[in-house]
């Protein structure tokens, strides 16, 4: 285990074996970091909700790969072989698959699931309550919406089947 002198990482944190957590990143309380996982700087790791129905583990699966300034909350769980870019965001109640990649500057809006070997490129944008199936590829600056009639009180998020490919800049309606 590598752990940075500048980490934070919380005592009730569940670290495993040749895990590397790098500078200024910090590891909050609830979090599952499975083996031969790498964690870059800046980052943080189970970040609480602000929604205090939200009380479960965030697992991170092993071998997996998150890179700097990057954002997960709390109450997810994320598959072995997971990748991202820089400064990826992702929200609360997020299902993710093994093999997927999310590209840089990308957003994870929370209570989605994601299918295995899905591959984002930069700066896709995922709205709430999105549903994206086993092998779908998303190229740059796609936003997936939630909302079918804006403004409205209706959040329900696409569903893309496996797959599919989104070309860039797409916008997907629900």
């Amino acid at each position: 285990m590598s752990i940075h002198p500048t980490a934070i990482i919380d005592k009730s944190a569940i670290i495993e074996n040749n895990v590397s957590i790098g500078p200024f990143s910090i590891v909050y309380s609830n979090v599952v970091i499975k083996k031969d996982t790498k964690i870059e700087s800046y980052c943080q790791i189970g970040y609480p909700s602000l929604n205090t129905n939200i009380s479960e583990s965030l697992v991170v699966e092993n071998n997996s790969l998150i890179r700097s300034n990057s954002i997960i909350y709390s109450s997810s769980l994320l598959g072995s072989y997971l990748v991202t870019g820089h400064n990826v965001v992702i929200r609360e109640n997020t299902i993710v698959g093994r093999n997927v990649q999310i590209g840089t500057n990308s957003e994870i809006q929370g209570d989605c699931s994601i299918g295995n070997y899905v591959k984002f490129q930069s700066g896709v944008f995922v709205g709430k309550n999105t549903i994206i199936k086993d092998f779908v590829w998303i190229l740059s600056n796609v936003i997936l919406t939630n909302d079918p009639t804006p403004p409205s009180n209706i959040l329900t998020g696409p569903t893309i089947n496996e797959y599919a490919v989104i070309c860039a800049g797409s916008i997907i309606l629900p």
